[in-house]
């Protein structure tokens, strides 16, 4: 009798994992309808970059859009994993980055909606993101992402689009990110009723052409913003970033500042930082942009003393699966103390691709005791 428990528990379970891997039979495919549902699939689990500055409340009773409850998140921006930028994912299983087999295959849905509220208004989400997790054994098959979003303090709902989108392996669901540069004070924003669809109106998107000016920085909450500066290359340890200095911007109330130490924290003797879609991009998510229309990069730079020496200064050149479509590069650059424009020339340049938007480097060589500089108003055009 309990051998025959035994294995009926065992098939029993068997049958619920098949069942996680099935096509849905519905035109609805939940992912949060309400604290507790039956319905919810996927958990948000997967919490990155300053995963400490964000607290997650599933069970809100503050104003649910529909239902008893809703999502909300507060985050502080206090950068407590020194990163700059976070996000959460919702996987299946919990903390599944690619390791597990858990993922559903959702074919046939050509839409997800979400809603989603600020608690004042004005609050910015970088990107919004459907898929998009590449490691492991078991990848998602598809990334697709929307953003940046500016959210009102009433509902509104919003839709991915993933007509013509292979998704018969989705282990991360859906996924939110933003920065503190755009979110300098933090923010806390609400989410609700999150559900692929299955809608036959839906066409297949066709990647577009960006229009100029294209800023990879205007301002610290800027929502003209593109790209995050995540790619913290050579002695990482050594750099010191800040998107909100208010010590004398360029343009607007607000430039970058950034400080570059000689203590050689990982050996390297260099180090530098790419501005990346989405974070910590390396090739690895399809999620470029097009660029094409650009002729030349711009930005304004400054040292802190002058004669600051940064060995280059470039777009793209990312490699991977899915890696940039050219990169171009100005330097050596030695910075005066006032405020001078630079210009990269994009001209025959092959931008139909870009994830890897700008980026610096230097070396401690060429700055021995270091170096303080700022950057503002960095924009394709």
């Amino acid at each position: 009798m309990k051998r025959f428990l035994v294995m009926l528990l065992i098939f029993s379970f068997l049958g619920v994992a098949y069942a996680q891997q099935k096509t849905p039979t519905t035109k609805e495919f939940m992912v949060y309808s309400d604290r507790g549902a039956r319905n919810n699939h996927y958990v948000p689990s997967g919490w990155m970059g300053d995963y400490s500055d964000v607290k997650l409340n599933d069970q809100s009773a503050d104003n649910p859009h529909s239902g008893a409850s809703c999502i909300q998140f507060s985050y502080s921006a206090k950068r407590s994993q020194g990163n700059g930028w976070v996000g959460v994912y919702w996987q299946n299983p919990a903390n599944n980055w690619g390791n597990k087999k858990g993922g559903f295959d959702l074919t046939g849905m050509t839409k997800l909606t979400f809603w989603a509220r600020g608690a004042k208004g004005g609050e910015i989400i970088q990107k919004f993101l459907v898929g998009g997790i590449n490691k492991g054994t078991y990848p998602d098959t598809t990334s697709v992402e929307m953003g940046p979003v500016e959210l009102t303090n009433t509902w509104k709902q919003y839709t991915v689009n993933l007509a013509g989108k292979d998704l018969s392996y989705i282990n991360g669901a859906f996924s939110w990110s933003t920065t503190a540069d755009l979110n300098s004070e933090g923010c806390t924003f609400y989410l609700d009723d999150i559900k692929f669809e299955s809608d036959p109106s839906m066409k297949v998107e066709v990647r577009k052409q960006q229009g100029m000016p294209f800023y990879v920085y205007a301002d610290r909450s800027s929502i003209n913003n593109h790209f995050v500066p995540s790619g913290y290359m050579g002695d990482h340890g050594d750099l010191k970033y800040s998107g909100a200095s208010k010590e004398d911007p360029y343009l607007g109330d607000t430039c970058i500042k950034l400080v570059y130490t000689d203590k050689v924290s990982q050996g390297a003797r260099w180090a530098g930082i790419y501005w990346q879609n989405p974070p910590n991009n390396w090739g690895t998510i399809d999620a470029g942009y097009d660029l094409s229309k650009a002729t030349k990069l711009t930005f304004w730079a400054r040292g802190a003393k002058g004669e600051e020496r940064i060995e280059e200064f470039k777009i793209g050149g990312l490699m991977g699966e899915y890696s940039d479509s050219d990169i171009a590069i100005v330097g050596p650059v030695i910075l005066n103390k006032e405020w001078t424009q630079y210009t990269i020339d994009l001209k025959g340049k092959d931008l139909s691709y870009i994830i890897g938007g700008f980026c610096w480097a230097t070396n401690v060589d060429a700055n021995p005791e270091g170096a303080t500089f700022y950057l503002d108003e960095i924009r394709y055009e």
